[in-house]
């Protein structure tokens, strides 16, 4: 098995209500490939997730929001879920933390629902992107071009719709992220 990502820190970020899914399988992909995946949320201990229309199982908080900083990792993933970017998008603390990830140019992968938060930490504008089809004025809105396409990498970005495009979403995150520590060992 490639471990290509091995060292590399990856933030998971999330609050109540993100899809199970979303969060479960890349990070397993992620995992498999080398990466040191944490949950980073608002919430203590643990932090439960959505199971497409019922509550899912709760997953372990690696590191609070308020102690995670941007400088320790090297790229962000948000899982979407209705709930968990509609939560995150009010903390402000939550859009400063995707906010640095952005403005330090390091790469950022959000499904479904999750460029709730791109659009928030101002992410997007200029970019194409993709999402949950619910999200296309507000991505327009924002400044973005919106696509329906499984997945979208603009620059740092890469965005996908939905679980059934998890496959190529892992596969394209995966290549952003290596991408990524490419040009950082190059620099």
């Amino acid at each position: 098995m490639d471990r290509e990502l091995e060292g590399m820190k990856v933030a998971f970020l999330v609050d109540e209500g993100f899809e199970q899914v979303e969060l479960a399988q890349p990070r397993e992909a992620l995992d498999r490939a080398g990466a040191d995946t944490r949950v980073v949320s608002p919430r203590d201990g643990k932090v439960r997730g959505w199971n497409h229309a019922e509550w899912g199982e709760e997953v372990g908080v690696d590191l609070p929001l308020e102690l995670a900083k941007a400088e320790q990792f090297d790229a962000l993933m948000l899982p979407g879920g209705v709930m968990n970017p509609d939560r995150l998008r009010m903390r402000p603390e939550a859009v400063a933390f995707v906010r640095a990830f952005h403005d330090a140019g390091k790469p950022i992968a959000a499904i479904c629902h999750a460029p709730w938060m791109l659009i928030e930490a101002g992410a997007v504008k200029g970019r194409r992107v993709t999402s949950w089809p619910s999200l296309k004025t507000d991505l327009t809105h924002a400044g973005a071009s919106w696509v329906d396409e499984p997945v979208v990498r603009d620059g740092p970005l890469v965005t996908s719709r939905k679980p059934g495009d998890i496959p190529q979403f892992n596969q394209a995150m995966i290549e952003l992220f290596r991408g990524s520590r490419s040009q950082a060992r190059a620099a």
